[in-house]
């Protein structure tokens, strides 16, 4: 049987890994085995962290709104119910963007909604 040596395909295999290996510390970067556990992990936290970044979002849109309804004397639960229940159907995105970028948007919805 001949010897089969790789060539070609394992080599642009080892450069696509060590590709994007670029930036890590060390051995990492540039040692395959070591550049291939590496972005192997990264991947895995990248895939968790895309998951986790809309909870993250959510807190801070959440901490935004409530920080901005005890500037009006409700508490952000209570400001919530409130605009359930007069079928107000502004998200926390929107909310959070008013309380920060308009003050008096923000004032009026909470009028609206008392």
């Amino acid at each position: 049987m001949p010897r089969v040596k790789r060539g070609f395909k394992a080599r642009r295999r080892r450069n696509r890994v060590l590709k994007h290996s670029k930036g890590y510390y060390g051995a990492r970067r540039n040692q395959y085995a070591s550049a291939v556990e590496q972005v192997h992990h990264a991947w895995k936290d990248a895939f968790a962290h895309r998951r986790e970044k809309k909870g993250d979002f959510r807190k801070l849109w959440i901490a935004r709104i409530g920080a901005a309804a005890r500037g009006h004397g409700v508490s952000y639960s209570r400001l919530i119910n409130l605009l359930k229940n007069k079928g107000i159907m502004l998200d926390r995105k929107i909310l959070a963007d008013l309380a920060v970028r308009d003050p008096g948007g923000f004032k009026a919805v909470v009028d609206a909604a008392r």
